[in-house]
């Protein structure tokens, strides 16, 4: 019986983005079913938004940034030009892509990469289309799917789930009903799926 691992992640955090390669090796490893969960930091839960941190924590999550793509060897820019962003549109366009029994987590991964790496802006659709064709997709028709009343009841369900199940922070990966947050965690994910 495969094991299930919940992934809640927003389309905008640099730590999905770092964490992604590793995941995926997880995943091929545990052979896991993963549930697709994008959303946003919960300040309901006790999230900080970036942007309203003292400077001092501003300055050092970009030292932390430095430090793990040094460390994992991934194209990263500091400070890109789109960022922070809102990340809802990126969020329901893998909604869809997962509806559609599509990869919905190599989707999430190039459009993080599309922010991080390419520093271009994921809030224009046209970016979006692009990124999904590139990966064999049909981005005009994920794009079309994004504002329909399915994926916009699916997006804020995830989002209730997050608050819900007591996410603060993304990435932050469930499995049974043990949180692990932060793709500093993902080695006692690993663990906890090898027990």
């Amino acid at each position: 019986m495969k094991k299930t691992v919940y992934y809640f992640h927003s389309l905008s955090s640099p730590w999905a983005y770092l964490g992604w390669p590793r995941f995926k090796a997880i995943i091929d490893k545990h052979d896991l079913d993963v549930i697709v969960r994008p959303t946003r930091v919960q300040t309901h839960n006790g999230g900080i938004l970036l942007l309203t941190r003292p400077q001092a924590r501003r300055d050092y999550h970009e030292v932390e940034l430095n430090r793990w793509r040094k460390r994992l060897n991934m194209p990263l820019v500091l400070r890109p030009k789109h960022y922070p962003t809102q990340n809802e549109f990126s969020a329901r366009m893998v909604i869809a892509a997962d509806k559609l029994g599509l990869d919905a987590l190599a989707l999430s991964h190039a459009l993080l990469h599309a922010l991080w790496s390419e520093e271009l802006d994921v809030r224009d659709a046209a970016v979006r289309v692009a990124t999904a064709d590139k990966l064999g997709m049909d981005g005009k028709k994920l794009l079309a799917m994004q504002d329909t009343p399915e994926i916009m009841a699916a997006w804020k369900a995830s989002e209730q789930e997050a608050v819900q199940r007591g996410i603060f922070g993304t990435p932050t990966w469930i499995y049974n009903d043990t949180l692990f947050w932060g793709q500093d965690r993902l080695d006692f994910l690993d663990e906890a799926l090898s027990k």
